[in-house]
């Protein structure tokens, strides 16, 4: 029931990340960013990173009944998929495609800082060939779900782990590169959350004679 619950929380969270975006009005007016601006590139490449985080914390939902483990994965469900929500709703706002024009690959927008944050999804553990750094790859994915219990929770932390610092990486970037005052907050924001449940997590692990992957 608390996840059946956890989906109108979540339609509701969206909802009013919706109603914010006003303030992140600005493409070809005053304050509008660019197609190719580390603004839009940023808003297009944490939609699809966080699109996975909520889907892995799906997957663990349903392997393990530890409370614990559960109960983070239901936070960083609604957390992401909240923010997920905001920044596709700042790209309808304006009028820019969701998708990177042209081919373009994902973090092109962090220009050369992509290769010092693992933009190939060679660092924070992310497989080689990964679309962004510290996505899990579908190898990576199926093998969680094929998990249960203790090994599931661990392999969902370790994925997590990596996914965080993934995320920080970019929202760093975001921070420093992009112009919208409240793209910005929002990045700054994630900064400060994740590396707040990465000590979370790297403690939980350590709870069951486990680490971090990298």
């Amino acid at each position: 029931m608390r996840w059946v619950a956890g989906a109108a929380v979540v339609l509701a969270l969206l909802l009013a990340g919706a109603a914010t975006v006003a303030s992140a009005r600005g493409d070809g007016e005053p304050g509008v960013p660019a197609t190719g601006s580390a603004d839009a590139g940023f808003a297009r490449d944490m939609a699809v990173h966080h699109q996975q985080a909520v889907e892995m914390s799906f997957i663990v939902r349903d392997r393990t009944d530890d409370e614990d483990v559960r109960r983070l994965a239901y936070d960083i469900a609604n957390t992401q998929a909240n923010q997920r929500g905001m920044l596709l709703g700042w790209l309808d706002l304006w009028e820019l495609p969701k998708v990177a024009p042209g081919g373009e690959k994902p973090m092109a927008w962090m220009g050369d800082g992509a290769q010092g944050h693992g933009g190939h999804g060679e660092h924070h553990g992310g497989p080689a060939g990964a679309l962004m750094p510290g996505m899990a790859g579908k190898d990576e994915l199926k093998r969680l779900g094929s998990l249960k219990g203790a090994r599931a929770e661990v392999f969902f932390l370790q994925l997590m782990t990596d996914h965080h610092k993934g995320d920080v990486a970019m929202a760093e970037a975001c921070a420093s590169l992009c112009t919208v005052p409240a793209e910005k907050r929002l990045a700054g924001g994630m900064v400060e959350g994740q590396q707040s449940e990465l000590g979370l997590m790297r403690d939980m692990l350590a709870a069951r004679g486990a680490k971090p992957r990298t």
